[in-house]
């Protein structure tokens, strides 16, 4: 495989959109469909759930995660945030609460 850094050519992106990336995470929550919030994951993603200590590694199990947890009505809210940007990818890493 191929690692980003030896894409030859990249798209910029800009704080400020890697901002709104959560915020369009937040929304998917609020729309209460699991598949919306799945759908906000990479197709490699491994999600680490914050109520449940299952790891999801792929598509499937983050829709199924989301099914209990959209029941909460939850919306997220970010404490702290550090951002990094390189060649066609970011990282948003941080500390978010419900």
């Amino acid at each position: 495989s191929v690692m980003p850094e030896g894409i030859p050519s990249f798209k910029t992106i800009e704080e400020s959109q890697v901002k709104n990336l959560f915020q369009l995470w937040n929304a998917a929550l609020a729309s209460g469909d699991p598949k919306k919030v799945a759908q906000r994951y990479s197709k490699n993603a491994v999600l680490l759930p914050t109520v449940s200590d299952v790891p999801r590694t792929d598509a499937a199990l983050i829709e199924d995660y989301f099914v209990a947890f959209l029941k909460k009505a939850p919306m997220g809210r970010i404490v702290e945030s550090n951002i990094m940007i390189g060649k066609n990818w970011a990282q948003d890493a941080g500390i978010y609460e419900f």
